[in-house]
């Protein structure tokens, strides 16, 4: 389960930040079991208007707004490299396959773990529990550390600064990798899937994981058609509404044809 937490800053004038952190909790029955289980049960087929009504809820807006402008459309227009930075090989090992399902189920992102934190625009961050907030703190300052720990106990945290045109320019993605392989997997895909783009947070859709009530532990059908929406070249960093609506219906065409064909779905 997620909240999100947004704060604006000066970096060259231009730049803003966006801070999301997540709780999660815990799965019932064995960890993987309970993941495979989801994925046979999961709802997969979804009428235009559902599908439109979570990309323009997550897409847009921000829980929390504090500083700037949320009525625009915030995604890479650039190559995403994610570079993974902890002592946990498997949990790296994790983050890889995690970008690598990414990859092949969004059509128009270009995305790929780097070994070198020079080239990489997302940074994910392994740390054990104990120093997470530690580790936030280093980020964000001892301020929004301090609010984020009195607000929620989260086991992850991320965040993304943009420029002024909404193009995200970098990502970081702090994970506990102490807490269990459901806790660290669903809360690496939603970090990592919201560090896109996606920020906002909604209780009204039932089917997406940037839902409070929401655990998934993997990438969901659902989400795939919001991640397809978003990186589909039609729909650029700084699109208003209107702008997105105008092209909505061509993009939801394509986008369908996609999430079926990498999902092996029926007619």
């Amino acid at each position: 389960m997620c909240a999100f937490y947004r704060s604006q800053y000066l970096l060259a004038s231009i730049l803003a930040a966006l801070i999301f952190a997540c709780t999660v909790a815990p799965s019932a029955g064995g960890e993987p079991a309970s993941i495979a289980h989801r994925q046979r049960t999961e709802k997969k087929s979804f009428t235009d208007a559902e599908i439109v009504e979570g990309f323009m809820k997550t897409a847009f807006g921000a829980e929390y707004h504090l500083a700037g402008r949320v009525d625009r459309i915030r995604k890479y227009e650039m190559p995403v490299r994610v570079f993974a930075d902890g002592t946990r090989a498997d949990r790296k090992a994790q983050i890889g396959k995690i970008v690598a399902d990414i990859a092949a189920k969004v059509q128009h992102l270009d995305i790929a773990v780097t070994e070198n934190s020079e080239g990489a625009n997302v940074l994910v961050k392994l740390v054990r529990d104990r120093d997470l907030y530690r580790t936030i703190a280093t980020f964000y300052g001892g301020e929004r550390a301090r609010e984020i720990k009195s607000s929620l106990d989260p086991q992850c945290l991320s965040g993304f600064r943009k420029n002024e045109k909404f193009e995200i320019e970098r990502s970081d993605v702090i994970l506990t990798v102490d807490n269990g392989d459901f806790v660290f997997l669903d809360c690496a895909y939603e970090e990592l899937l919201q560090s896109l783009g996606p920020i906002n947070d909604t209780a009204t859709v039932p089917w997406t994981m940037f839902n409070d009530s929401v655990s998934m532990g993997y990438f969901d059908v659902y989400d795939q058609y919001l991640l397809n929406l978003l990186y589909d070249p039609r729909i650029k960093a700084g699109m208003t509404v209107a702008e997105v609506r105008a092209v909505l219906p061509d993009v939801l065409a394509d986008v369908r044809a996609w999430v079926k064909k990498v999902n092996g779905l029926a007619e």
